[in-house]
């Protein structure tokens, strides 16, 4: 468990503390006003490329959408994209993934693109392709860029590529074959006049392998920190370093999720040694187990994409958060092994808290046990993530 002594100590909660001085409602209030604050912004993601590119499988990936399921971008090796269509996330709407017709159509000219489209209300653009980047797709990179915007290109179908370059080479290299196919890429469009253009290769059916995660890596980098963390949540969980990095997201909320509890009042729960406002954590926790794939809906999309029967990760859901409602009686229960454990023990902490939070003891208690049961939650449901993700691995690694 987390040591306690340096939660309250950012510019932020100093001047919550300042204002719970003077009042509990006046505390309120502000700690309410900085986690409106850290709500995700949207978030919109321009995809385009030419038919055929793999655009929408990109896009039906990414939301960890399967092409039949409701909502999917519709796929085909015909031209399936004929107006500007918004893909939400299902479980982060505020992000939203718009697949935009090929540049050069009829209806879209490479000259009026970017004007019929809608260019502002995007944050960055993507263009796809599955072989090499063609004369429309430069021309409107280097208006993007003009413009002021980021721009990304990515090579897609790289899993087909390998799969053709071993069955056709004896002496197949596949990490020499993925530079080559890189740097033709970049070489390409570096020719037609693009500085230091960022190439990602890219398979829709295996997200976990190749460049995503440089892709992942580079927008985090990019993007404007309020947009960062919209984009990481609703990342599919493809590495343990994302996993980690939706953790650490969450976690650095808690201690205002501490705070409000401490000036709110609480809710007692029998057999534990403090006041815990069973409201705020159901709500959270059910926050966590959405931004980790972890709901019912997502881990069948995922059983259905990866071939893992349902009943297999929900036997690694140990802490039985997954796939279910998120009720006040299921905390109960955990909170239970929790309490037996002796981690809610707080009395020892009581004077340090006191002289924060300046009130009564029991507002210290439903603060100090507010954060150790929502650390102890999150490290559950993180957990339950990473070995979710290590099984739907597994089976793409034997197929």
């Amino acid at each position: 468990m987390k040591d306690q002594r340096d939660v309250f100590t950012s510019d932020a909660v100093t001047q919550i503390q300042g204002e719970m001085e003077k009042s509990a409602a006046e505390g309120v209030a502000k700690i309410k006003e900085y986690l409106e604050k850290q709500k995700t912004p949207p978030l919109n993601i321009a995809i385009t490329g030419e038919s055929g590119s793999g655009k929408s499988t990109f896009i039906n990936s990414f939301r960890g959408i399967n092409g039949s399921d409701k909502g999917a971008a519709p796929t085909g090796v015909v031209e399936t994209t004929a107006v500007i269509e918004s893909y939400p996330h299902p479980n982060h709407p505020n992000v939203r993934l718009w697949d935009l017709p090929g540049v050069g159509t009829p209806k879209f000219p490479a000259d009026k693109y970017l004007e019929r489209v809608g260019f502002e209300r995007f944050d960055f653009f993507i263009i796809i392709t599955a072989c090499r980047f063609k004369e429309n797709d430069v021309k409107l990179a280097l208006e993007i860029k003009r413009m002021g915007k980021k721009i990304y290109f990515l090579r897609s179908k790289i899993d087909s590529d390998i799969s053709n370059e071993e069955r056709g080479k004896k002496n197949f290299n596949r990490q020499k074959t993925l530079d080559d196919i890189r740097e033709n890429c970049i070489k390409g469009l570096h020719d037609q006049g693009i500085e230091a253009p960022q190439v990602f290769l890219v398979s829709s059916f295996e997200v976990h392998l190749f460049d995503f995660h440089l892709l992942e890596k580079t927008l985090e980098r990019e993007l404007p920190a309020p947009k960062r963390n919209a984009f990481l949540y609703a990342l599919p969980n493809i590495s343990k370093e994302i996993i980690k990095k939706k953790k650490d997201a969450y976690q650095a909320q808690i201690k205002y999720h501490a705070l409000l509890s401490s000036g709110v009042a609480a809710v007692p729960v029998p057999g534990l040694s403090s006041a815990v406002d069973l409201v705020l954590v159901v709500g959270i926790v059910t926050k966590y187990v959405n931004g980790f794939g972890l709901d019912k809906e997502s881990l069948k999309r995922l059983s259905d994409s990866s071939g893992v029967p349902y009943s297999e990760f929900l036997s690694v859901v140990t802490s039985k958060l997954g796939g279910t409602t998120i009720t006040p009686e299921l905390i109960k229960k955990l909170l239970s092994q929790l309490a037996l454990e002796g981690t809610l023990t707080v009395a020892e902490e009581v004077s340090r808290f006191f002289v924060i939070i300046g009130t009564p003891v029991s507002m210290i208690l439903s603060g100090v046990s507010t954060y150790r049961i929502l650390n102890f939650l999150l490290d559950l449901v993180a957990d339950d993530a990473q070995r979710v993700f290590e099984k739907a691995v597994a089976k793409t690694c034997e197929v």
